[in-house]
């Protein structure tokens, strides 16, 4: 640049922030993150190029340019270049990424050490939640008061939704605390899919989400505990457009026995599990009844006591129809749930039918019953919003 006699030279900001600024001739550096190459993933430490083991230049060889050496650098490991291809890993490394794998999430939401266990005897699901480390601050002192909820995927909302204790004021809690679904068979093993979320509770406002985790049921192997340690992520969207087939009005765990003491059927209503939500509050005031049918003489109701606002509840009530073990064989037994309402009608949640018309479970819970006398076996059925022969009305 030429300058007239009496002026002063003058550069931009743009041109005083690219100087290199070392001593020697004044000249722009093409960018400041040359300074700091990055490897690729996985180039083996002994073949990375280190300052002592370049050999010395001769007197006769002009000193290297400092952007020539950052040019070589990146040209020696380029995408091009052989080099540039990863060290193969091994099955173990890669198997511990699927479950757990390094990410900004890790560093930002924190992580979560949890197990599994299917109790393939029971239909149980155990999900034991242990600790979390390094959650993302979510207070303005810079803690959270953090809890977990377990959510099972696809499903009805509150149905299924499990959480544990929250702890105050803390970004590395530990809970140790298990939490256990009832009612899962082998094919929810198969389709569904374990959510698993933590959050911030706050007294005054919407409790805050911190980050989750989704954990494919099929991983697991009946009766073989699984740990995990994982990263948080970012929510994720719930799929709206669920197969409506799958939809299911719940599930309900009875026990059959025919006892030779007392010459009659005794009939075990324990527990219900994943109800449908009937009330405006999203939960069921839920009771059972029970019907041996044919009856003619209309004497077979029996009803258990009503359980208010929950969709999980445990009933352990046992009723009697006397009745000869020859003529169980022409009867049919009825269980129908319902949702308890002050005022108007109460509603029907969902229902099933035992007996020697019915198929799979059902037909086979009955035909054990038959044959194995004064032994009581339980069983989990799907309720289902029909039921054929039911009187829909209370």
């Amino acid at each position: 640049m030429t300058l007239r006699k009496g002026e002063r030279a003058t550069i931009s900001i743009q041109e005083h922030m690219a100087i290199d600024v070392c001593p020697g001739p004044i000249k722009p550096i093409k960018q400041i993150s040359d300074y700091f190459p990055r490897f690729p993933r996985g180039l083996p430490a002994a073949s990375r190029p280190a300052a002592a083991s370049r050999p010395p230049l001769s007197p006769a060889e002009p000193p290297r340019d400092e952007d020539e050496d950052v040019d070589r650098l990146f040209g020696a490991y380029g995408a091009s270049g052989p080099a540039a291809q990863p060290a193969p890993r091994p099955a173990e490394e890669e198997a511990a990424d699927a479950e757990g794998s390094e990410s900004d999430d890790c560093t930002t939401l924190g992580t979560l050490d949890f197990s599994l266990l299917y109790d393939q005897e029971n239909n149980a699901l155990h999900c034991t939640i242990n600790k979390a480390k390094g959650l993302k601050p979510m207070d303005h002192n810079g803690l959270a008061d953090p809890y977990v909820k377990l959510h099972l995927l696809p499903g009805a909302s509150k149905a299924n939704k499990l959480r544990t204790k929250t702890l105050r004021n803390t970004l590395n809690p530990t809970w140790n605390e298990t939490l256990t679904y009832y009612g899962i068979t082998d094919e929810d093993m198969i389709r569904k899919t374990l959510r698993i979320s933590v959050c911030d509770e706050d007294k005054f406002r919407h409790n805050e989400f911190i980050g989750e985790t989704r954990i494919p049921l099929k991983k697991l192997k009946p009766n073989q505990t699984k740990t995990f340690s994982i990263c948080l992520e970012k929510q994720l969207p719930i799929d709206k457009t669920e197969d409506k087939s799958l939809e299911e009005r719940g599930r309900i765990l009875i026990s059959l026995k025919y006892s030779s003491q007392k010459q009659g059927l005794l009939v075990g209503i324990i527990r219900c599990a994943h109800l449908a939500a009937m009330d405006a509050n999203g939960y069921s005031d839920p009771y059972v009844k029970t019907y041996l049918k044919p009856d003619e003489d209309k004497k077979s109701k029996h009803k258990t006591a009503v359980k208010k606002k929950t969709l999980n509840p445990e009933f352990n009530e046992e009723f009697c129809y006397e009745i000869k073990h020859g003529d169980l064989a022409k009867k049919t037994l009825e269980v129908t749930v319902w949702d308890y309402d002050i005022g108007k009608s109460n509603d029907f949640i969902g229902g099933v039918v035992l007996g020697i018309n019915a198929k799979g479970e059902r037909l086979k819970h009955w035909f054990d019953c038959l044959k194995n006398k004064d032994k009581k076996i339980e069983r989990w059925h799907t309720l289902t919003n029909e039921l054929p022969g039911a009187i829909l009305s209370d």
